[in-house]
């Protein structure tokens, strides 16, 4: 499948939607601790069984992206779409027949290992196209993609709540949930498909600017180059910070005001997850769209600055003020999500636009790592502390500075970012080879 050219007089702002049915579709993922109560009754698994299917989509999302990433610019977004619809949508009926024939393996290699790499693929397949339509304003484009993806699971959450409330709990209720996923997102998908188109390419003496004017950069060069390596610490640091408060956000608001006056409920603490899915999703478009405003260093510099002492804040008065601890968790969330939807932008200014979806497609590793790394520093120092007799606040003090020092290292790399040396640029590209940015 060939990358389909847009007609004349096709308008750039039909692309973001198509990009947005796809990230919309993937961000389930976000929303797959609604299944694992009914998992775990239904088959009898532990809680660290339950997690394994994302645990594993998440490591394939980066694997799939860094390896696939170079396909995904040779061959366009039109066939990127294409294979995230079939591999997301296959990982899915694939966990409908493990759960019906109860097996769990099964559900784990479906959603996980196929369905994770339908969400590698579809995470990068608009990133590059996206930057080529909208060379002007690179971070409002994948800002608006990316925040599909925090955002799908606002939608997914209520949705498999409802069809698990309706079919059941049981092995056959969650098989046919898992069924009604896969053909709805296939079709949602579908759209992005039909709707995805690349600029036209042109000759470069017709007064306009081209895409790919000014430095360009291979993935292969990239990835010898420090400025790749320390926005990989960039973003590792920030998604372990971000990941941390998220992938425990009820248990934490819980404990942390449990012994005052204000406890928070069961129902209160399911409304905190939404408020941060909903900070999440707002940071992506809002603090990438500020990136154009003031540059990607400087949005790197509150990412992580004020990251850190919204941290300090919680480990040191979060239990005194119930507003100023989810106000500071609001703010976190909304850098972890800016952070994932600015460093496309990031990557084009410093690389270009030659490769730089394979070159996000590589950096996305930093993702896999963090997705390990958040949860473990969180629940295993609550786990030990509670151990050692503590409760409340305190099962969380230590891992909270952690993460500020994580946040510090990151504030660090970003500063060590320079211009890429010129030896790593490719050759002045053909006229035939760019496309326009004088669209619509």
């Amino acid at each position: 499948m060939s990358p389909l050219m847009a007609p004349a007089g096709w308008s750039r702002w039909l692309v973001p939607p198509a990009a947005l049915s796809v990230h919309l579709s993937i961000g389930q993922a976000y929303a797959w601790s609604v299944f694992k109560p009914p998992l775990e009754s239904a088959l009898g698994l532990s809680g660290t069984q339950s997690a394994l299917p994302f645990q594993l989509g998440i490591v394939m999302l980066g694997l799939s992206a860094a390896f696939g990433g170079t396909l995904v610019e040779r061959k366009g977004p039109r066939w990127a779409m294409t294979v995230a619809l079939v591999c997301f949508s296959s990982g899915f009926l694939l966990a409908a027949l493990g759960a019906a024939v109860e097996q769990y393996w099964l559900i784990v290699f479906g959603y996980g290992f196929v369905g994770g790499i339908g969400l590698g693929i579809g995470y990068i397949s608009p990133v590059s196209t996206l930057i080529k339509w909208f060379p002007d304003r690179p971070g409002m484009a994948t800002g608006i993609a990316i925040m599909g993806f925090g955002g799908g699971a606002l939608i997914a959450s209520p949705w498999s709540a409802q069809m698990l409330e309706s079919f059941g709990t049981d092995s056959s209720g969650i098989a046919l949930a898992f069924l009604v996923h896969g053909l709805t997102y296939a079709v949602f998908m579908l759209l992005g498909v039909l709707l995805v188109r690349v600029p036209r390419p042109v000759k470069t003496d017709g007064g306009g600017p081209a895409v790919l004017d000014g430095p360009q950069v291979s993935a292969r060069s990239a990835v010898r180059t420090p400025q790749f390596w320390c926005l990989w610490i960039v973003l590792c640091m920030n998604v372990t910070a971000g990941i941390g408060i998220l992938e425990k956000a009820a248990p934490m608001i819980t404990d942390f005001f449990a012994d005052t006056s204000t406890p928070v409920s069961v129902s209160a603490a399911a409304g905190f997850v939404a408020l941060l899915s909903a900070a999440n999703m707002a940071g992506r478009i809002g603090w990438s769209s500020t990136s154009d405003l003031i540059g990607r260093k400087n949005i790197y510099r509150v990412y992580l600055g004020v990251g850190a002492l919204m941290y300090a804040l919680i480990a040191l008065a979060g239990d005194s003020s119930k507003p100023l601890f989810i106000l500071c968790a609001l703010v976190i969330l909304s850098f972890y999500g800016g952070g994932f939807a600015t460093v496309p932008a990031y990557l084009k200014d410093l690389f270009g636009t030659y490769q730089v979806g394979a070159i996000h497609g590589r950096l996305l590793t930093a993702w896999s790592t963090a997705g390990v790394l958040g949860p473990l520093i969180v629940n295993w120092i609550a786990d030990r502390q509670e151990e050692a007799g503590k409760d409340g606040s305190s099962l969380y003090t230590l891992s909270l500075f952690i993460m500020i020092g994580l946040l510090a290292v990151g504030f660090v790399a970003n500063e060590l970012v320079r211009p890429v040396h010129p030896r790593h640029h490719e050759p002045v590209a053909r006229p035939q080879e760019k496309e326009a940015s004088d669209v619509r």
